[in-house]
């Protein structure tokens, strides 16, 4: 027989690549949520799966890497929900930041309750920084975002670059703050982000109609 016909076909392939890895971030959601991050091992994460462990490595090395992933996949299902909103905002520079920030601190807030409410206090929230392509591309929507309200002369006049880092940087901040508090109040968060951001932009030139 061929040796062509042991091989699975590229599309089963990636196929199975794809659940294996949503099957490990699944199981690392429950066993940081139960055991804690410091407290939780590789060996844990793979309990909670079908896979071998020879399988597991083949994806991730460590329980860091894992820990990374799951921001990662926090940031890849939120930007297409910030890309609506910008399509709905209609270049309009406040409204977009106020949608922006209420739907941010709701998903933030409905990804890591159950880890929260679970975590040892001393332990780090399930988000990190860095650059990855899923955070870029979060970054990169906020950006255009802002370069199409200074086109249309419906925003402050000033680096795009420097005010979605602004932005992300309130966000991330006062969403860190807002997860430690229960009730976790998201629409107190959102209102005071809001607040700060758009006060403080103010001081920045307008456009000139």
């Amino acid at each position: 027989m061929s040796q062509v016909a042991f091989l699975q076909p590229v599309g089963k392939r990636e196929q199975t690549k794809v659940q294996n890895r949503q099957a490990i971030l699944d199981a690392a959601r429950e066993v940081f949520s139960e055991l804690g991050y410091e407290t939780a091992t590789v060996r844990d994460i793979i309990r909670r799966t079908e896979l071998a462990a020879g399988t597991f490595y083949n994806y991730y090395r460590s329980k860091e890497e894992v820990f990374a992933a799951l921001a990662d996949d926090g940031a890849r299902r939120f930007a297409p929900i910030l890309k609506s909103i910008r399509a709905q905002s209609h270049a309009d520079f406040e409204v977009f930041v106020r949608r922006a920030l209420e739907a941010y601190f709701a998903f933030l807030a409905d990804e890591h309750e159950n880890w929260e409410a679970s975590r040892p206090p001393d332990e780090p929230h399930l988000h990190v920084r860095g650059e990855t392509p899923e955070m870029t591309a979060v970054f990169n929507e906020v950006r255009d975002a802002m370069q199409e309200a200074i086109a249309g002369r419906k925003g402050p006049v000033s680096d795009p670059d420097y005010m979605a880092a602004a932005c992300i940087a309130v966000a991330r901040e006062v969403g860190d703050k807002m997860l430690e508090r229960r009730p976790i109040d998201t629409r107190g968060a959102a209102e005071f982000a809001t607040a700060m951001i758009l006060n403080g932009l103010k001081g920045l030139p307008k456009a000139q109609g």
